[in-house]
């Protein structure tokens, strides 16, 4: 019986923790805690500096350009190594490298926290993006262990792509406030916390997972795919600040894409691929990584798009703005935690293309009445702050599922540095082509379209 299958037709508790069925060992609750808050963290120190962002560039004497790097740092090196990352974790065995991953974030975190120059705070942004990347695809090869079996794990997974969303949703509310009434350096401790407390308690609270022995690192692979994804992760950042076909953009971009196709054809002709082809051809779970992509994507840019329009043309301070979301990071919360319940009674499938449709509503909702300056923000803003995270959450909870269903376990490395490859790319390569679309309201309208089409399409992959 497949794990989709297991998880449609068994009737269990809604908590991971409760699942039956696992292996003996340390208890699957608190390991799952544990787990589920490092993933927080690291979405978290992505979004981390979307708010402080100008505190840092008047303290530094930042132009456009540096700030425009200095945010984009972490997620370059994050998505650019994760498919490498879930290799090595595949290769050496889950925990063993989270703990190496955990280290590497920790002293990159605690630079950061330090940094007495902009050229330092940079370096150490991208050191962490390494370390997320190591990190990341080895706790869903160590949350694979404490739940072995497919419908436990399915559940988790749930649960899983919920804790994602609300991470990157801390991160933009909680620097902002912290930043606001203490330092923009105290919001960079956040993560400096968590990652200290998970290597304490990660020897008591998580197993052991094996090493997959005899399996190379594809280090030409990993090479080409880390350039390619990173230069091309540039160019599109860059298309804040500079025209599409500037050769400030094109030149990383059409590099990026080069690279990414020599990529394609070395994995066709490697002995042990880093990224096996076939993986990529279910065709569920290709559209569950798309959705994935989408949603991540799409909550990103309503959150930049809108925090815009509060503070610059509504004349909002920076704590009223993340008091304007504080609705939204509610309506995640209840739907990240109702999602698991959902699709254990309706399938993944159902709650993904339901919570795309829903997300889209919202968008739509905010494309129509949100950027008008003299509306209510009851009336103009308000349904649409709920009605796109909580169907956001939701589909992103379920793409979670079926992205992960089969797969083996010596390849959940793998699994989770694809999966968080599509997420850390949705806010970078989406989000640059959505915001090209035109005005605001626009690329708000564009995107409930791209919502509404990838509801459509998981509807006829069911």
């Amino acid at each position: 019986m497949s794990g989709m299958q297991s998880w449609n037709t068994t009737t269990v508790a809604t908590s991971p923790g409760n699942a039956p069925g696992n292996a003996p060992g340390p208890a699957p609750g608190p390991a799952f805690a544990l787990l589920g808050t490092v993933q927080m963290a690291l979405i978290f120190t992505l979004t981390s500096l979307v708010v402080p962002l100008p505190r840092i560039g008047r303290e530094f004497s930042l132009d456009r350009d540096d700030l425009i790097l200095l945010s984009a740092a972490y997620g370059l090196t994050f998505s650019g190594l994760l498919l490498f990352g879930g290799r090595v974790a595949d290769r050496f065995g889950g925990r063993r490298v989270l703990t190496a991953g955990l280290l590497v974030f920790t002293t990159a975190s605690v630079a950061a926290l330090l940094a007495p120059s902009p050229q330092t705070l940079l370096a150490a942004r991208f050191a962490q993006g390494a370390g997320a990347a190591l990190t990341a695809p080895a706790a869903m090869a160590v949350l694979r262990a404490v739940f072995p079996q497919p419908a436990a794990y399915g559940r988790a997974m749930a649960t899983w792509g919920g804790l994602s969303v609300l991470g990157a949703t801390a991160g933009n509310l909680l620097s902002g406030v912290i930043s606001a009434l203490v330092s923009w350096r105290v919001a960079l401790g956040v993560p400096v916390a968590v990652a200290t407390l998970a290597l304490t308690l990660a020897p008591r609270l998580l197993p052991e997972t094996p090493a997959g022995t005899g399996r190379s690192l594809d280090l030409p692979g990993a090479l080409l795919a880390t350039t390619a994804i990173t230069l091309a992760g540039y160019g599109l950042v860059l298309t804040d600040a500079h025209p599409w076909g500037s050769a400030a953009v094109l030149t990383p971009v059409l590099t990026g894409v080069a690279l990414l196709l020599g990529f394609l054809i070395a994995e066709r002709r490697a002995h042990d691929p880093l990224l096996p082809l076939e993986f990529l051809r279910d065709r569920r779970r290709a559209l569950a990584l798309a959705a994935i992509a989408l949603t991540a994507a799409g909550t990103a840019m309503t959150f930049v798009l809108l925090s815009l329009h509060l503070q610059q043309d509504r004349g909002w301070s920076a704590l009223q703005t993340s008091a304007a979301f504080v609705p939204f990071a509610v309506a995640l919360l209840i739907s990240g935690r109702v999602a698991g319940t959902l699709i254990t009674r309706y399938g993944a499938s159902a709650v993904t293309t339901s919570g795309l449709a829903v997300a889209a509503t919202g968008l739509a909702l905010l494309a129509i009445t949100g950027l008008a300056p003299n509306d209510p923000y009851a009336y103009g803003l308000l349904p649409g702050l709920l009605l796109l995270p909580a169907g956001a959450a939701a589909g992103f909870a379920g793409a979670a599922v079926l992205a992960t269903d089969g797969v083996e376990p010596q390849q959940t490395g793998l699994a989770g540095g694809v999966m968080n490859t599509a997420m850390e790319l949705g806010p970078t390569v989406v989000l640059a082509a959505l915001l090209t679309a035109g005005s605001d309201t626009t690329s708000l309208a564009a995107t409930a379209i791209a919502f509404f089409a990838a509801a459509f399409l998981n509807t006829r992959s069911r």
